[in-house]
């Protein structure tokens, strides 16, 4: 019997076995999290589920103690007030933002040029020019953004986008998307909230946005949009209440309410189409997950999806899938599970929204750079 030597390195963020014919290396990425809000734990939590890939080196918030806070509970080495320290990191592979939106352009500008790849929270910033400016910038440095949009990976959306890739629901009539939650006085007592200078929009841009994200990627192409505003529920800047129409380019229509007065809370997407109609479950933060409801117009078509679902294989979920291939795109090349032109994509969609809602018109898609709203939506007020 031949016994072959191994050998193992170890150093910081690599793992190295090296033995004989064999070179197999397992490169972590070091990640800086930039703002310590709420979101940031669920960041934090999905990358320490993949400790082979990812490390979490470094917090960064404003509030020094919050900061201090966060690095504690999920064994952070370093923590910070300063996100210029973050980009000065030479051993930091990403940054990964997630601070009011308002600092999101800027802080993704500097850390792309700091050297990074950057990871940023919805909505990443106020207008398409931004957003235009971002990829201009993106293709310049070697460097790779992804923006947030983790419920695309959720089991119960990604079973109906193998059924609608497979042909099987056949020609989609209507598409319907409600979004009902309840943001009272303890919301908005946070002051960047509800405000058109820092949190860039009201609830189509802060709650409503993954959920026109996966109407999308199920339904297609926006041709049309017509949307009513009005704020009703608190006393804010920015709208909490939103009917909005839509005529997709398959010829299908749909249609989104949003508002933010509704007891109990719920989010609900359904899909009619010519084979089947498919209804997610109604849990306001995870309706994109199981279960999902396809039901058939026919026992042939039960039977073909039933047939198509058996090749579906769960994997991970949210935060963690969408790191996870993250990671993989990296290290192959590959283009990311969530790209600037979804940003895009989603960003005149809002805009569109707003301008409709301010002009009190039915608004065309594309919209050319010289629209009254490229620059942002936001009122000069």
């Amino acid at each position: 019997m031949v016994f072959r030597k191994i050998v193992f390195t170890v150093c910081k963020n690599r793992i190295s076995i090296i033995g004989k014919g064999s070179h197999l290396v397992q490169e972590k990425l070091s990640v800086g999290i930039v703002g310590c809000g709420g979101i940031s734990h669920f960041h934090i939590e999905a990358y320490q589920a993949f400790q082979d890939r990812f490390i979490v080196d470094s917090v960064c918030d404003v509030d020094a103690q919050k900061a201090q806070d966060v690095a504690q509970k999920y064994h952070v080495p370093f923590h910070s007030t300063e996100f210029e320290e973050l980009c000065h990191r030479a051993d930091l592979d990403v940054i990964d933002i997630c601070t009011p939106p308002s600092q999101h352009f800027t802080q993704i500008k500097q850390a792309l040029d700091a050297g990074k790849h950057v990871i940023c929270e919805k909505p990443m910033v106020g207008s398409l020019r931004e957003i235009d400016e971002l990829m201009s910038i993106e293709k310049l440095s070697g460097k790779r953004i992804m923006p947030i949009l983790q419920y695309r990976f959720y089991p119960g959306i990604q079973k109906l986008k193998l059924l609608v890739d497979a042909g099987i629901p056949g020609q989609l009539y209507l598409s319907t998307v409600e979004v009902a939650w309840r943001r009272g006085a303890d919301y908005y007592a946070t002051p960047w909230r509800g405000k058109w200078a820092t949190e860039l929009g009201g609830t189509l841009l802060s709650h409503a946005i993954h959920a026109l994200d996966l109407m999308c990627l199920i339904a297609g192409p926006i041709k049309n949009v017509f949307a009513r505003t009005t704020t009703l529920v608190n006393p804010i800047e920015v709208e909490d209440c939103a009917a909005v129409t839509f005529s997709m380019a398959d010829g299908s229509l749909a249609t989104l309410s949003v508002t933010l007065g509704s007891n109990p809370e719920i989010t609900r997407h359904r899909f009619c189409f010519k084979h089947l109609t498919a209804e997610s479950n109604t849990r306001p933060y995870t309706n994109a997950g199981d279960p999902w409801t396809f039901t058939a117009d026919a026992p042939e078509v039960d039977r073909t999806i039933a047939d198509t679902l058996t090749q579906f294989v769960p994997n991970h979920t949210g935060f963690e899938e969408q790191f996870r291939l993250f990671y993989g795109a990296l290290k192959s090349g590959i283009e990311l599970p969530v790209t600037m032109r979804d940003a895009r994509h989603v960003t005149q969609i809002i805009t569109a929204m707003y301008y409709s809602a301010r002009v009190g018109q039915a608004v065309d898609l594309p919209l050319s750079k010289d629209h009254p709203m490229y620059n942002g939506w936001a009122p000069q007020i």
